[in-house]
């Protein structure tokens, strides 16, 4: 069983060495919660479990703390994938839900499986998900300031489970002061993507890992025989010819655990059942 989640890129301009360390301590909690979780849970069961924690924490930007939008409005994204089954799931500018991952996942054995804006927090409410206003005080700051654009705070999970099973899920609350109606890719196979092979998700700025296909292409080489690392490593030279900021990590079928970071400064964990690492 394997474990590696991300909470985004660290800010060194606008976040301190206090809010580094709480976002480090805050990984090893849900490394170990979801770690233990897995033993008993598959690895889609599992990314659910650990996004939905990440996005719970209001130190990273997905669920509560989420960014606000150039309208004053908060709308997040969010996307469930299973390697096995090479099914996709998820919302797109959902409002005012506490956890958009349980959303997707509700969406998951849907005839419709990906919602966007009215919609997915029209089933949202359909569906007994409450209401509920993810915005917290230092966003509402940030917004007034405009400052908030600068979080790059995407949360995702990849998990590989007991029966070779992979899954991955990627939630964010946006860039800020985004136009309305603007997609990233956390909700897209671009951003968020897996098979029997492999499993990716990917933080950043969602036009360059839209336009660069990352998590579709580095999980499309795996499955045709690149190793992980090689399959990484082509992906971000062709990622480097557009200058794309993107950090990315996954989990392949034999159990290896990997990362990479256009911009080194991503904040990420991985646990293999008896080492925790926390970097950044």
């Amino acid at each position: 069983m394997k474990l590696i989640i991300h909470g985004g890129f660290f800010s060194e301009s606008s976040q301190s060495l206090e809010t580094k360390i709480a976002k480090q301590n805050a990984l090893k909690r849900v490394l170990t919660n979801s770690y233990e979780y897995l033993k008993t849970h598959t690895a889609l069961e599992t990314v659910v479990h650990a996004v939905e924690q990440l996005e719970d924490d209001e130190l990273f930007n997905a669920g509560i703390g989420s960014q606000i939008q150039s309208d004053g409005k908060i709308r997040m994204s969010a996307s469930l994938m299973d390697g096995k089954r090479i099914k996709f799931s998820g919302v797109i500018n959902i409002e005012n839900v506490k956890n958009p991952i349980r959303v997707a996942e509700k969406l998951f054995n849907t005839e419709d499986r990906v919602l966007g804006g009215e919609g997915a927090t029209v089933y949202a409410r359909l569906n007994k998900f409450d209401f509920f206003n993810p915005e917290i005080p230092q966003r509402r700051k940030e917004y007034e300031a405009k400052i908030g654009s600068k979080s790059l705070g995407t949360v995702g999970c990849v998990a590989f489970d007991t029966n070779g099973n992979i899954a991955a899920a990627t939630s964010t609350g946006g860039k800020g002061f985004e136009v309305p109606g603007r997609i990233s890719d956390s909700a897209t196979t671009a951003g968020n993507y897996a098979t029997e092979f492999c499993g990716v998700s990917c933080t950043g700025i969602g036009e360059d890992i839209v336009s660069g296909s990352v998590a579709t292409k580095i999980v499309t080489r795996v499955s045709d025989g690149f190793t992980i690392e090689k399959a990484f490593e082509k992906t971000f030279a062709e990622l480097k010819v557009i200058d794309g900021f993107c950090g990315a990590i996954a989990i392949d079928n034999k159990g290896n655990i990997y990362h990479l970071d256009s911009h080194p400064s991503m904040v990420y964990g991985s646990f293999d059942g008896k080492t925790i690492e926390v970097f950044q």
